[in-house]
């Protein structure tokens, strides 16, 4: 059995905003953790999304689903993930907001009104699949997930180790 270590090397690059130091996560911060790290590893935000998958849209709701989820363990969890911790360490509530706000935002307040454009767009007998395929944007949209996948997938490892478990994405098929 993998042991949670008692402080946890934290270097995230969110793009704006780089976020390096040490967080020595209590109990509520290591369950919060996992339920957010199991929220992170089975949605698109860290699986990636092949050309012949998927929607765009379907992909941008999911990461914007991610919101509601992390307030809502925030809450359960209520102010011991936000403690105040010694020699200015990280809690789980400040990692959390970041990844909302600067790791997941950004794409989201581009990508969604500008998807949204297109899709209104559509004609009704065209297919949504179809319609998002002839997109001249989906090519630009697709590598901004790409993007935001990998500061998911640090932030998920980040999770992963802070509940000293093994990395899931492991089960995540190589393409």
């Amino acid at each position: 059995m993998v042991r949670a270590p008692k402080s946890v090397e934290v270097k995230l690059n969110l793009r704006v905003l780089e976020i390096a130091g040490t967080w020595e996560p209590n109990d509520a911060e290591r369950r919060a953790a996992w339920e957010l790290y199991v929220e992170l590893v089975t949605r698109v935000s860290v699986v990636p999304l092949r050309e012949d998958e998927g929607l765009l849209r379907e992909a941008l709701n999911s990461l914007y689903s991610l919101f509601n989820t992390t307030r809502e363990v925030l809450r359960k969890y209520g102010p011991d993930v936000a403690e105040p911790k010694k020699n200015d360490q990280y809690n789980f509530g400040y990692l959390a907001v970041a990844m909302l706000n600067y790791g997941l935002r950004p794409l989201l307040a581009s990508w969604h009104p500008t998807l949204e454009d297109w899709e209104n767009r559509r004609l009704a007998d065209v297919s949504h699949r179809d319609h998002e395929n002839a997109w001249p944007k989906a090519g630009e949209l697709r590598t901004a997930l790409r993007d935001t996948r990998t500061i998911l997938t640090a932030y998920a490892d980040l999770l992963a180790t802070a509940c000293g478990v093994p990395n899931l994405l492991a089960a995540v098929p190589e393409r």
